[in-house]
This record gives C-alpha cells, structure tokens and sequence, in this order.
C-alpha cells in the first residue's frame, strides 16, 4: 500500500486505498451529463484514472470515443468497450492528441505535489489543439464541513468521516461507503487547493481555465495558453 493510503473492505484493495468492488458499485450521478453538455458530440477522449469505468462507460454509451488509463489491471478488468492502458497518469506519453483529456476524481488534489505536475503535463501534452481539458475539483468546504454524510440514490451511504493534517498543507482524508450488505473504507492524502491556488497550478503546466461548468465550480474546462 502507498505511504498515507489504506483501503479496508471485501473484495482486491488498489495501492492507493481503492476497493475495486466498491467502485464497481458506485454510482455516475451527473457526471456524464456535465462532460457530455462542455465537448463536442463524438469527441476522442483520453480519461485518465479511469477505475472501473464509472464515467467511461456512461460516456461510451453517449457516443464518445474513449481511451481509458488507469494504474490498476484489476479496476481494468471492468471495463468495457474502451481501449484500455495501464500506466501512471503522469508519466504517460502516448504520442497522440485527443479532442478531450479528462482528469476527473479529484485527482488534481492529489497529496504529492510533484504527482500534480506530472498530470497536469500529461493533460496538456496529450489535448488536441482546440481542444480542452476537462478537471473535477473539490467543493470548497470540502476539507472543513466534517464528518459529513449524504445518502446516494443508488442505495448507500457516502461520510467524509476526517480531514486531519500531516503537514505541507496536505490533509489525511477518511472515508466510508456504506451499503445494506457492505462496508469500506478509504484513506488517502489530498492537498486543498483554493481557485486561485487551482488556476495557478494550471498556469504552471500551461493551461488556463476557459469556463467552470457548475455553480460550485467542482467542474473546470482548461485550455492551452497561447
């Protein structure tokens, strides 16, 4: 297991805290219909953190073209009709453009600023000109309003149960899935980015924000600088 990360629960847990059954179980919500509403019908998008196809395949079945990467063979495995890869999203070089890259799951606050970067260059080095990035961030109490619970349409219950700091500005995150025959755990470190911390670590990688695609801006479409 990755230093900071922990992950409890049935079922293959990932490096990084990521129970493979929970994710297989977890629902899309609006997701889809936000990226399918920012980027043109058919686009080729590039979905980086992929996991076990939560998004790809809602988006596949939109009529996107989706290339889905993930660091993990086992949250690959459920996936399908994508091309899939395996690889870590910041030292991935495919030698290929895509008409959307998409860096979803809060993967953007990851606790290793170092990580970020690496994204960040990979989202840049990978969107088609005219194209965008698309980046889901936290919502701005995030990290404040805990513990805190919501109870999902699809049958469970989701609690941020802590975020206690470690240092560097970076947070230990706890949380619990809980359903009717099932419950896990994930522990992970995510670093709080305000916008303005946010669009300067886009301005740092070349990119700038062109439009936030939700009232809470949890949703952010990138572009290119000049």
């Amino acid at each position: 297991m990755r230093e900071g990360y922990e992950g409890t629960g049935p079922g293959a847990i990932t490096p990084d805290g990521c129970a493979v059954e929970l994710y297989a179980r977890l629902t899309a919500g609006d997701e889809p219909d936000i990226i399918e509403a920012a980027v043109p019908a058919g686009a080729r998008i590039l979905e980086l953190g992929c996991g076990v196809g939560r998004m790809t395949h809602p988006l596949l079945e939109r009529g996107f073209t989706v290339t889905a990467v993930d660091e993990s063979a086992e949250m690959l495995e459920r996936v399908r009709g994508a091309r899939t890869l395996r690889g870590a999203i910041e030292g991935l070089d495919l030698g290929e453009k895509f008409d959307v890259v998409l860096l979803a799951s809060f993967l953007v606050h990851t606790g290793d600023a170092e990580v970020r970067r690496g994204m960040l260059r990979t989202c840049v080095t990978h969107v088609a000109e005219g194209g965008c990035v698309l980046i889901q961030r936290e919502g701005a109490d995030y990290h404040a309003k805990v513990p805190r619970e919501r109870a999902d349409p699809g049958g469970y219950t989701v609690r941020i149960v802590s975020a206690e700091p470690v240092g560097d500005g970076v947070n230990s995150v706890r949380a619990e899935y809980e359903f009717p025959d099932a419950t896990w755990t994930q522990t992970f470190l995510a670093r709080p980015l305000t916008e303005e911390q946010f669009e300067e670590a886009l301005a740092e990688a070349g990119l700038e924000v062109a439009e936030y695609l939700t009232e809470d801006g949890t949703w952010a479409r990138a572009v290119p600088t000049a």
